[in-house]
């Protein structure tokens, strides 16, 4: 037998006439631009899908003699240069909305535990990384001057395969790091830029290897090198494998060695931002790093720290909030807490409760809420639900007024519309406009399209997607050993004339992936309806760990075989971006049901609009917000029921009602040219009503304006004459805590006028309440009249009360006059808390006083 003694490999090298392949290659703003992905796929179409579209992986194998031939074609060379010259223009734009109205004095720095812009960097799992990603893309549009961190998973999220009874298998791709859209980060002298942190005693060695996102930087940490042991290579191998222990080593190296990493390469943040509760070390770091270079004491660095921090949590689902055992944290945070003059028991309070257990898990969003002056949810609703979630880190406040926020996310309009969508909308407003997508008066214009052309360009998308579609059916069934008769059959399933409806998401069993399935009779009626048949699209894959979410893949899976279902209902495996976008482009309806109100945002419906889909949504997450009767569809609107079985009988029967009823009829109503023109009516006031706001573009301002600015000033204040603000905040913090046990209200008089019982909206009245502050002053605290709807409804009024008399025993009278704002019944009383000029949160100290 033939020996072979050594191997090597032999790359391309690229003819300098088009040498610029290369920098295309590595700046992932070609993701959003078609006419950069049309030059990579005409170098080698065949060879562009069997790289899943991965530039640098094409460049690696393309034959050279192709090189040569492209660099010889005046054409091809000058399609190159038009889109280099696009890139470059881009990259050198000094217009861009945040320079111009904010400067540049402020730096933000973006940590998450995923990523996901396309599916040839795969760093992702699902709506969290993907919202990521479209947030630093748009943070490039803008002009924001933005660095993220993650991780450099080697296995990165699984590819999913079916075996042939539908129960969903893993199969891990080990990924050539330089064969991917990275770069080694080095020093100006050549060196890599490398970090440490420390694990149970041993140094672990960081490599930061760089993503460019437009103008943005990723830093990417990656732990599997030579320097470390083979314990240690391991952290960074997968997203979201491994155990608790696996998975705290990776937060430990994603938040502490990411604050590291950005001071290697001598920058400083004015802003961090948590994406979750995955990156929340980082405030510990930063307050390490407070205490041992700058001098300060635990409380002082925690003024510093907090006035900078942004945290976001994602979801309400337990699954989706880390936590740690006390024994765990003991055992990786002991060392630290010595290291860092900080007490054991002063990290532990940062992730509990006001009031817990000495057992109680260290909470990783409770880090983020407790170290962050700026807290937000992703979206009206879900901001309601985190307020009355964490309430118990905010003891005694009113539920209204705990400071988690929300900005409602949105997605990158550029990377989620399809090119021929695209185009269409250029002609009428040329091809900048995609850069302003949060203007609303470009989308107005946009919808003046012909309903025809635009009918034309749906149904090829559609047909596009139905044949990927029997193409991905078709190598299940060859690979899991299907009869040669089931292969062919294959290529009849779904038809492009037949209304199509889509669903693809994670399958955590909240998102009822099989609530269509309640009723197969009901169903069978409706997807073979005489006149208005039904087909369904479905994709997903489930957590390896979560057995739930794959029982019901497998159930999906059988009712596909079923006869009468065989070629309406189809499940497509390895759900990816790239399978995404194709269904995003081509089915006619998005379907998503959650169980309310778990959805935190649910951002797969917003990136179908763009495309002219309309969507067929339990109001959950953004859908709430955006839903005005017309432009799309709200399953269960008529009722709410604490019982989820009854909850999910009676939106499966709302769901099957509104096909049969609204979505169905719409689609199929023709006039004599065969064009559903009513169906078009309802995709433009879709388009016109939920583009404009549900973008990126208008959620990354929001994160400006609302938190990121006012971050970056109040961190900067706590900073000033070496930190004063932060040390006298501190200690006025200390000696309030100390004396608030003095703190009495006493004695509410309101002093109405005769017919006390009714008053009318406007009038008001005087109220009085006797207030002791023992060693407090009256600047100190913030006395109010407190008024809340007994109904619960409504926002609560706070009306200021004034010191206007001090009696001899120390009790000072507040007086303040109350004004009728809304009609209801009202109950009222009197509270104090503390005020300071430097506090960021009215309720900061997490300390109030009710009148008795």
């Amino acid at each position: 037998m033939q020996k072979w003694p050594f191997s090597y490999s032999c790359i391309p090298q690229i003819p300098p006439r088009i040498e610029g392949l290369r920098e295309l290659a590595y700046n992932l703003w070609w993701t959003w631009n078609p006419k950069a992905i049309a030059i990579f796929n005409e170098l080698d179409p065949a060879l562009w899908k069997k790289v899943e579209h991965n530039p640098v992986r094409l460049l690696h194998h393309i034959p050279q003699t192709r090189l040569i031939q492209v660099s010889e074609d005046p054409a091809f060379v000058s399609r190159l240069d038009a889109v280099l010259h696009d890139l470059h223009q881009y990259l050198s734009r000094s217009d861009r909305w945040f320079p111009t109205h904010h400067g540049h004095d402020h730096l933000i720095a973006y940590f998450s535990a995923e990523f996901g812009f396309h599916e040839s960097l795969p760093i992702y799992s699902g709506g969290l990384g993907i919202l990521a990603g479209d947030h630093c893309k748009s943070a490039s549009d803008l002009g924001v001057p933005f660095i993220a961190v993650g991780l450099l998973y080697r296995i990165g999220y699984f590819k999913q395969r079916f075996n042939k009874d539908g129960w969903q298998e893993s199969e891990n791709i080990h990924f050539n790091f330089y064969e991917l859209p990275i770069t080694e980060m080095r020093h100006a002298d050549g060196t890599p830029v490398t970090t440490q942190v420390d694990i149970l005693g041993t140094p672990v060695t960081i490599k930061v290897w760089q993503a460019l996102i437009g103008n943005v930087r990723l830093l990417l940490l990656d732990t599997d090198i030579s320097e470390n042991t083979e314990e240690h290579r391991k952290i960074t191998y997968q997203l979201y494998g491994g155990d608790h222990e696996t998975r705290i080593k990776q937060e430990i190296v994603l938040g502490i060695g990411g604050v590291r990493a950005i001071a290697a390469i001598g920058l400083k943040p004015t802003v961090y931002h948590m994406n979750e509760g995955h990156a929340a070390f980082l405030s510990l770091e930063r307050i390490r790093q407070l205490i041992t270079l700058q001098g300060l004491n635990f409380s002082e660095a925690l003024q510093v720290v907090a006035a900078s921090n942004l945290f976001t949590t994602h979801t309400p689902v337990p699954a989706g909030n880390d936590a740690f055992s006390p024994a765990l944290m003991h055992k990786y945070f002991d060392r630290y807490a010595q290291e860092s003059s900080i007490s054991f028991e002063e990290i532990m309070r940062l992730g509990r409760p006001w009031e817990h257990h000495h057992d109680e898990p260290f909470s990783m969003t409770i880090l983020g809420l407790r170290t962050s002056r700026q807290a937000n949810g992703v979206s009206a609703i879900h901001g309601h639900v985190s307020r009355e979630m964490w309430q118990n880190v905010w003891p005694g406040v009113p539920v209204e007024e705990i400071p988690i926020g929300h900005i409602t996310n949105g997605i990158h309009t550029a990377t989620w519309m399809a090119p021929e969508i695209r185009a269409l909308f250029d002609r009428s407003l040329g091809p900048n406009w995609i850069e302003n997508s949060y203007d609303p008066t470009l989308w107005s214009r946009n919808s003046e399209f012909d309903d025809e052309e635009f009918w034309n360009i749906h149904q090829a998308l559609k047909v596009r997607l139905i044949h990927f579609a029997r193409n991905n059916v078709r190598q299940q069934r060859i690979r899991t050993g299907f009869k040669p008769e089931d292969i062919v059959q294959a290529d009849q399933i779904l038809d492009p004339s037949v209304l199509t409806i889509g669903f693809a998401r994670r399958f955590a069993t909240y998102k009822r992936a099989t609530l269509l399935f309640r009723d197969l009779d009901r169903l069978n009626a409706i997807v073979n309806h005489p006149e208005h048949p039904v087909q369904f699209i479905f994709a997903g894959k489930a957590h390896p760990a979560d057995e739930g979410g794959k029982k019901l893949i497998q159930r999906i899976y059988q009712i596909c075989l079923m006869p009468e279902f065989r070629n309406r209902i189809v499940l497509l495996e390895n759900y990816d971006i790239n399978l995404a976008r194709y269904l995003y482009h081509g089915v006619d309806v998005w379907l998503n049901n959650p169980t309310r109100p778990l959805e935190a945002s649910g951002t797969s419906g917003e990136k179908v609009c763009p495309n002219g889909v309309l969507n067929l949504s339990v109001r959950d997450g953004w859908w709430d917000e955006a839903y005005d009767g017309a432009n799309g569809w709200a399953i269960g609107e008529d009722v709410v029921s604490h019982d989820a079985s009854v909850q999910d009988e009676f939106d499966a029967v709302s769901l099957y009602t509104l096909i049969e009823q609204q979505v169905a009829p719409l689609y199929y109503r023709r006039d004599s040219d065969e064009i559903p023109h009513e169906w078009i009516s309802w995709c433009r006031h879709s388009i016109e009503t939920i583009c404009p706001i549900y973008n990126t573009g208008r959620m990354v301002q929001d994160y400006c304006n609302q938190y990121y600015l006012v971050a970056s000033r109040n961190g900067k204040k706590m900073a000033e004459n070496n930190y004063s603000h932060a040390r006298n905040l501190s200690q006025w913090k200390d000696r309030v805590r100390r004396a608030w046990h003095q703190v009495r209200a006493k004695e509410v008089t309101c002093h109405a006028h005769q017919n006390n019982q009714y008053i009318m909206v406007g009038d008001g009245f005087t109220l009085e309440a006797k207030v002791y502050l023992g060693d407090l002053t009256p600047q100190e605290v913030l006395v109010e009249a407190y008024a809340q709807l007994t109904s619960g409804a409504g926002r609560a009024q706070q009306h200021r009360l004034e010191a206007v008399q001090t009696f001899p025993d120390g009790w000072i009278l507040y007086r303040g006059r109350v004004v009728a704002l809304e009609t209801g019944t009202y109950r009222l009383n009197v509270r104090v808390i503390p005020y300071h000029p430097d506090l960021v949160q009215k309720h900061e100290l997490r300390l109030i006083c009710w009148a008795e």
